[in-house]
């Protein structure tokens, strides 16, 4: 029997999506692992260069690739027709960002090039959806504009970088990045009526916290396993996974939640007239450092599971607690940024920032201490977020998150 999906035209121009159901599809999803390979990839090389120059690496292609995904991200909120064209434009940015994946581990040495390549390939083809987008959606032409220009300018700046070699091809990159990271914001400001669609944004970026929690979850498997199961390791693991589990359960029950809720309750009064703001930026741009907190603090537990009689403090522990620190701030940004009210972050999670960090300068030779010392404040975290919202603290009940209408910017 055929299905109204059959009977669509294979070809459809790109069309705002503000008004039907939308949810994750399964050409996003993916998408979505060629990330996971990146990331993988870089953690990796990571955890073999505990240096702060291997940091300051990771985090500046870290950043590059969670902008690249951000931009297919927002392009799809507002445009995804599911049509053959958009289909075969995503099939070729993964194609592309698996190319990244491929060369990441080396992107800043004898890889640079491929990786240059394929990255330059994932923006030309954003780019030309854009155009696309242009073409036949004159209504959200000023904000597409931006992004237009953006990656123009992104784009040119990756192409450069291949005609150079040494530090002046990594600083075209940075700056290639940079305008990335201020289209969105610029298109907020220039065009603060143009919709994203508030079921599908909180869905993508959660899928992408539960592919990087698996990235922490591996950190502890993968580091019992590496440590032949001693005891010592073992503990550390059960320990390290805790601290995942607890930050799935910060991320979805409350910061995620609360902060969704909060941009459809905001999105109701802009239906009515009101102007969009910041908060859907802070919303967004939130979920950089918990991403990248939850990365790290992978990379850490690994070390630490595979070390755990090691000397502390210790760059591994530093790793960990600036996870962990990390992922607060940006649960912090996701939930406060969303509410528009300090209230909603203070003292808890801001205030247990610095206890995080103070917790990883104490010496000791016992990496157990710091893990499971930090497990436990980050379940404390966790019970406290979900007590606080079902008694009536900071943030809508679970059962008025379910109840709240999905609208749109």
């Amino acid at each position: 029997m055929s299905t109204e999906t059959d009977r669509e035209p294979m070809v459809r121009p790109p069309a705002l999506r503000t008004g039907q159901e939308a949810s994750t599809s399964n050409l996003e999803l993916f998408f979505d692992l060629a990330y996971v390979l990146v990331v993988n990839e870089l953690a990796v090389a990571f955890l073999k260069h505990l240096t702060w120059s291997g940091l300051g690496t990771f985090v500046a292609l870290f950043v590059a690739i969670w902008m690249s995904w951000v931009g297919y991200t927002l392009y799809a909120n507002r445009f995804d027709t599911d049509d053959v064209l958009f289909r075969i434009g995503k099939l070729a940015a993964t194609l592309s960002i698996a190319g990244c994946a491929a060369s990441a581990a080396s992107a800043t040495s004898s890889f640079s090039t491929p990786f240059a390549v394929c990255f330059l390939a994932g923006r030309v083809i954003l780019l030309v959806l854009h155009v696309r987008a242009w073409r036949h959606v004159p209504d959200a032409r000023s904000t597409i504009g931006v992004y237009l220009a953006t990656l123009a300018v992104s784009s040119l700046l990756w192409a450069v970088s291949l005609a150079v070699e040494g530090p002046a091809r990594y600083w075209l990159w940075g700056v290639a990045v940079a305008v990335d990271a201020v289209g969105p914001v610029v298109a907020t400001w220039r065009d603060n009526h143009l919709p994203l669609h508030l079921e599908h944004l909180p869905e993508r970026f959660g899928l992408f916290v539960i592919l990087v929690l698996g990235e922490a979850v591996g950190g502890a498997a993968i580091g019992v396993h590496d440590a032949e199961w001693t005891p010592a390791a073992v503990a550390v693991g059960v320990a390290g996974f805790v601290i995942a589990a607890a930050m799935w359960w910060i991320y979805f029950d409350t910061a995620a939640a609360v902060g969704a809720a909060a941009l459809r309750r905001r999105d109701d009064e802009t239906r009515d007239g009101a102007p969009a703001d910041e908060r859907h930026d802070l919303f967004v741009y939130g979920h950089l450092p918990l991403a990248l907190g939850v990365v790290l603090t992978g990379v850490g537990v690994e070390e630490l599971v595979l070390h755990p009689e090691a000397a502390l403090p210790s760059g591994a522990g530093w790793i960990l607690a600036t996870g962990v620190a990390l992922f607060l701030v940006g649960s912090a940004l996701v939930l406060g940024g969303s509410s528009h009210s300090w209230r909603a972050i203070w003292p808890w999670p801001v205030a247990a920032v610095p206890i995080v960090l103070v917790a990883a300068a104490f010496g000791h030779h016992h990496a157990l201490l710091l893990v499971a010392g930090l497990a436990l404040l980050c379940l404390a975290l966790a019970v406290r977020g979900t007590v606080g919202r079902r008694h009536g603290g900071p943030g809508p009940t679970p059962s008025a998150v379910r109840k709240t209408p999905r609208t749109t910017e």
